[in-house]
Parts: structure tokens; sequence; C-alpha cells
């Protein structure tokens, strides 16, 4: 894989948001970071591989905790430049144990309900 072969456009440092999705459902799970590396290894394990900036590292989702994702879809925006990763979670993305990371709300007076 090259940057050709999708045109994508990473980052300053090589890096490019992946939004990871409950392929059943539609629920938003996390967002996260891929180098050309992690998306790599994401096409060929069929698991999601992702670059952790704080330890500068690449990390497969659930290699701890056994809550991997099975990847189902790849898509990528029309700006190329964000990632959306369709998924069946095996536990939650969160690593507080929520199902998904977004979790808390900002409460706002014109929400719409």
């Amino acid at each position: 894989m090259t940057n050709d072969e999708f045109s994508l456009k990473w980052n300053a440092v090589g890096l490019i948001p992946a939004i990871v999705q409950d392929a059943e459902n539609g629920q938003v799970l996390m967002l996260a970071w891929m180098n050309r590396e992690s998306l790599r290894r994401t096409i060929a394990d069929g698991e999601t591989w992702f670059w952790s900036r704080s330890r500068q590292e690449l990390w497969r989702k659930g290699a701890t905790s056994g809550n991997t994702q099975t990847v189902t879809d790849i898509y990528y925006d029309c700006d190329a430049d964000t990632l959306l990763v369709k998924v069946i979670p095996a536990g939650p993305a969160c690593h507080t144990g929520a199902q998904s990371c977004f979790f808390r709300e900002i409460e706002f007076s014109h929400k719409i309900v």
C-alpha cells in the first residue's frame, strides 16, 4: 500500500484520523490515529491497528483487553483526510469500559429534542 494507491492525505507527521463505527448498529465507537503501517496491518489482519501518539508505537485494539475489532469495511471521506472503519467489536471500545468513547455530553440551551 502506498499513499498514491488511495490518494490519502496524511497530516504533517504521517497520520490520518480513523473514526471507528459499529458495523451492525452504526454507533460511533472511537476515534484513533493511523499511520501507513497501522493501515497496512489493519487491511492485512482484518483487525484494527492504530498509532499511539503518546507512546509513539503501533497498537492493536484489544491486544491486552481482548476487546478486538474485526473490520468489515474501510472508507475514506471526500477530502481523503479521514478514514471511517466499520467493525464488529468483541467488547467495549473505550478504555473506561464504556461501549463507546463518546459517552459524555455537552449540554447547551438550544438543543433540539
